[in-house]
């Protein structure tokens, strides 16, 4: 038992040696790449000793162009511009004392709000009682928000909410002759708030 485990120990420090090896082969030569791409022979492209020269006029003055930087287009090059483009991307981190302030306006604010709730909880609210019309909206229904808020106006206070409602048939003086038919608009069903919730 005691030669497999040296056997396999030994096994693994020759592959960690092989693999450390070739790792400093290619760390050692980095410059030595395959080229990605060859421009095909056989779309007429010629290199530049096989191009032909241009007839020699007048001696003219050639500015010299500025070189251009030299770039390596192998993986590591390619690798360090996903990085780069990578650090743009990202978001930018907060120190330590930006993220306390933050976290402390945040909570300053929240304090703020609860207690803005709390104070439009805590407005007393007293019961009303009285007789306000309804008014009837656009689509024929009652509206007895607007009777709750008159209601609670005449009493002084500033708005309501309709707790109890009470309906009447108002009919014209027709409706009383003798003999006569009842027709449809004679008499007209009117709502009112009887009891509000004022604030």
């Amino acid at each position: 038992m005691p030669d497999r485990i040296g056997h396999l120990m030994q096994l693994c420090v020759i592959r960690i040696a092989t693999s450390a090896l070739a790792l400093s082969l290619f760390a050692l030569a980095p410059r030595a790449a395959w080229p990605q791409a060859a421009p095909p022979a056989s779309l007429g492209l010629q290199s530049p000793a096989q191009q032909p020269l241009p007839a020699q006029g007048a001696p003219q003055q050639i500015e010299p162009q500025p070189a251009a930087p030299a770039e390596n287009p192998g993986l590591i090059n390619e690798i360090g511009k996903l990085f780069e483009k990578s650090k743009s991307l990202l978001p930018t981190i907060k120190s330590p004392g930006e993220t306390i302030d933050d976290l402390n306006a945040r909570a300053k604010d929240a304090a703020k709000d609860a207690g803005d709730g709390l104070t439009n909880i805590a407005k007393p609210s007293t019961m009303v009682k009285g007789r306000a019309a309804c008014v009837v909206a656009a689509n024929g229904a009652p509206d007895c928000k607007a009777g709750a808020d008159k209601l609670c106006q005449s009493k002084g206070y500033k708005e309501g909410k309709s707790l109890d409602t009470d309906a009447a048939e108002k009919c014209s003086p027709k409706v009383f002759i003798p003999g006569r038919q009842r027709e449809p608009g004679d008499c007209k069903t009117e709502n009112y708030v009887i009891r509000a919730l004022c604030q």
